[in-house]
C-alpha cells in the first residue's frame, strides 16, 4: 500500500484491526453505576480512508480502553448542521449516512448497525428546555463524522448511539447545550464532540497531502488552541475567528464548533483539557482530547 488513499483493499487495514479489537471490545468492562462519571471527548474524525490508518486506529482504540464501555454514545458531528436542535433516528440498524464522494466503492458498503436507542432518546430530550426541544429526525442515520471514529471504538457495534445536530454557530450557546447534556456523563454516557482541529482542506496541495508535510496556518492554529485548552481558556477559544492561522485553518467553523459542545460538558469548563492524541494528518492538526 503506497498510501492510505491507494489501499490495495480499501479498508483492508480496518479488517487487520477488527481481528484483535473485536474480541478485545467484546471483554471490555461496561460501565457501572458505582464508576465515576465518563469524560467528554473532542475527536478528530477525518474521511473514510482513516480506516487504512493503522495509527490513527490504535490511537483511538487505545485511548477507548483507558475507560469503561458506556451505556450509551451522543455524539455531535461537524457534518450535521441543523437548527432546530435534532436528534438521529433511534431505530435499531439504522442506515448511515455516506457524506463523502470520489472514494473506492467498499467505503460506501461498510454499516454499522447499532443497537435499539429510543429510551435514550427520550433521556436525552428531557433534558431540553420546552422553549428549545431536540426534534427527533425519523430517518437521518449516523454520519462518517459518527460512524467512522465508532468502528473503531466500538467495533462489535453493541453501544445504543444518537447523533445530536450543531443547532447554531455561536460559541455560548454550544456551550450551554454541552452543559445541559452533562448529567448524561453521570449516567454512562460518553458524549463526543467529532471534528478536526484543523480543516484548511481548499488550502492543502498535493504535496501536503502525501508527504503529511505541515503548512504554517495550521501549526500556529494549533499551538494556539493547544495553549488555550492547557489554560483552561473558554473565552480565547470562543474567539477563534481571530486566532493565528485564521481563516485558512478554519474556512468554515463546522470541524470547530463540536469543540464547545464537549468544554460545555465538563465539570467545570475552565479547567485544563489534557490532549490525548496529537500531531497531524494530511497536515491537519489531530489533536484530541477529554475533560472530566
Amino acid at each position: 500500500m503506497a498510501s492510505i488513499f491507494d489501499p490495495l483493499v480499501p479498508a483492508g487495514a480496518y479488517d487487520e484491526f477488527a481481528v484483535t479489537a473485536e474480541p478485545r471490545s467484546a471483554a471490555q468492562r461496561a460501565w457501572e453505576a458505582a464508576d465515576a462519571p465518563l469524560p467528554a471527548l473532542y475527536i478528530g474524525h477525518g474521511a473514510p480512508p482513516l480506516l487504512d490508518d493503522a495509527v490513527w486506529m490504535s490511537q483511538l482504540a487505545a485511548w477507548t480502553h483507558t475507560m469503561p464501555k458506556p451505556r450509551a454514545v451522543l455524539i455531535v458531528s461537524a457534518h450535521w448542521e441543523a437548527a432546530p436542535l435534532m436528534l438521529s433516528s433511534p431505530a435499531p440498524g439504522t442506515p448511515l449516512v455516506y457524506d463523502f464522494g470520489g472514494f473506492q466503492q467498499r467505503y460506501y458498503t461498510l454499516t454499522y448497525r447499532t443497537p435499539d436507542a429510543s429510551a435514550f432518546a427520550r433521556e436525552v430530550a428531557a433534558l431540553m428546555p420546552d422553549s428549545a426541544p431536540a426534534h427527533q429526525h425519523p430517518s437521518r442515520g449516523l454520519d462518517h463524522g459518527a460512524w467512522v471514529p465508532l468502528k473503531v471504538m466500538y467495533p462489535l457495534a453493541d453501544v445504543p448511539v444518537l447523533q445530536l445536530s450543531i443547532p447554531t454557530s455561536d460559541p455560548l450557546a454550544l456551550l450551554s447545550l454541552g452543559e445541559r447534556l452533562r448529567p448524561l456523563r453521570e449516567n454512562g454516557v460518553l458524549l463526543i464532540g467529532s471534528g478536526f482541529l484543523t480543516h484548511g482542506l481548499p488550502f492543502l496541495t498535493p504535496s501536503m497531502i502525501t508527504d503529511n508535510a505541515v503548512p504554517g496556518w495550521s501549526a500556529e492554529f494549533d499551538a494556539w488552541a493547544a495553549d488555550a485548552l492547557g489554560r483552561g481558556d473558554v473565552e480565547t477559544l470562543a474567539n477563534f475567528r481571530r486566532a493565528p492561522g485564521m481563516p485558512y485553518a478554519h474556512p468554515t467553523a463546522d470541524h470547530f464548533l463540536p469543540l464547545f459542545v464537549t468544554l460545555g460538558a465538563a465539570t467545570d469548563p475552565s479547567a485544563p483539557a489534557p490532549t490525548v492524541i496529537d500531531g497531524y494528518w494530511m497536515g491537519l492538526a489531530k489533536r484530541s482530547f477529554q475533560v472530566n
